[in-house]
């Protein structure tokens, strides 16, 4: 009995031990599949924050990036301003960054506003970004905003009142972000995500965008990479309180988008793919409710930090 029982512990042991290894070779092969040559900025989109109240905009999103090895920043620019106004803001911020580091070049994530937002900075400082990747950016404009602006025309009451609405929601956002100091004009903001704000925006920047209707762009402009993707479905969780209103703006498209932006919209250099997922879902929220059917939105922002290591970036 008493050699059957050594017999035993010892082959516990090594199977114990063998699963150990295992486990640890995992965590090994896990470890550096996001390490990225270059940090890796994500940038929020309208109404948006870095984090509010212990929330991250990109829910869960940057830690995912950093157990991989990614150095992962998370912007904070205008709630609600013009592209132009929120690239500089994030100019300053790559600027600090790159000090911080010691990095070259640093790689933009932008979501909604954010894409723009990104594409401007490597517009004007192209020798300091490696690549520009838009998730349901609004690269050509959203007809959402054609139609607020079409309700409130400029100098109209109707602006006035949205206006005051609008920088209530952003004194809200700051107040809980710690964002107050940043300058805040939501008509701006407004301007530069119509059609004819994008139109013009694009006509300064067309690095990456696509001349075809629903194609793919340049993906290798001035030394830059450009790289989209976006979701093409609005209602996705019946958990999620925000489907119920994408779903209903969603309406006014008429075409394949995300409750905010229309898949062809949102095109920018090399299109990565179109998921189920609306535009909340695109950064994991709401506290990441989404589709049970679709890829998690997590998952792919680590398997882009795996493409751009790939590539060198």
């Amino acid at each position: 009995m008493t050699g059957f029982l050594s017999r035993f512990l010892r082959r516990f042991v090594l199977a114990a031990t063998a699963a150990l290894l295992l486990v640890g070779a995992s965590a090994q092969a896990q470890t550096g599949t996001t390490q990225t040559r270059y940090p890796i900025v994500l940038v929020h989109g309208l109404f948006g924050f870095d984090s509010a109240l212990g929330v991250d905009y990109f829910y869960g999103i940057p830690d995912a990036l950093r157990q991989g090895g990614a150095k992962v920043y998370v912007a904070q620019v205008s709630a609600a301003n013009s592209t132009e106004v929120r690239g500089e803001q994030l100019l300053a911020q790559v600027n600090t960054i790159l000090a911080i580091t010691g990095a070259a070049k640093v790689n933009l994530v932008g979501h909604s506003h954010g894409g723009p937002t990104a594409r401007y900075v490597a517009g004007v400082a192209p020798g300091k970004v490696a690549s520009v990747t838009s998730v349901g950016g609004v690269n050509r404009g959203s007809r959402v905003a054609d139609i607020m602006r079409g309700v409130a025309p400029a100098g109209s009451v109707s602006e006035t009142i949205a206006n005051g609405a609008a920088s209530a929601l952003v004194a809200l956002i700051n107040l809980t972000s710690g964002g107050s100091g940043l300058p805040q004009m939501p008509t701006a903001a407004l301007d530069s995500l119509t059609t004819a704000g994008s139109a013009a925006f694009n006509r300064r920047f067309p690095q990456g965008v696509p001349t075809s209707g629903c194609g793919s762009g340049a993906e290798l402009v001035n030394g830059v990479r450009y790289y989209s993707w976006t979701g093409t479905k609005t209602l996705t969780n019946v958990l999620d309180a925000s489907d119920a209103l994408l779903g209903v703006l969603g309406l006014v498209f008429g075409e394949a988008n995300d409750g905010l932006v229309s898949a062809c919209s949102s095109r920018l250099g090399k299109h990565l793919g179109d998921y189920r997922q609306n535009h909340l879902d695109e950064v994991n929220q709401l506290l990441g409710l989404r589709d049970w059917f679709s890829t998690d939105p997590v998952t792919l922002y680590r398997q882009h930090a795996n493409r751009l290591k790939a590539q060198g970036l």
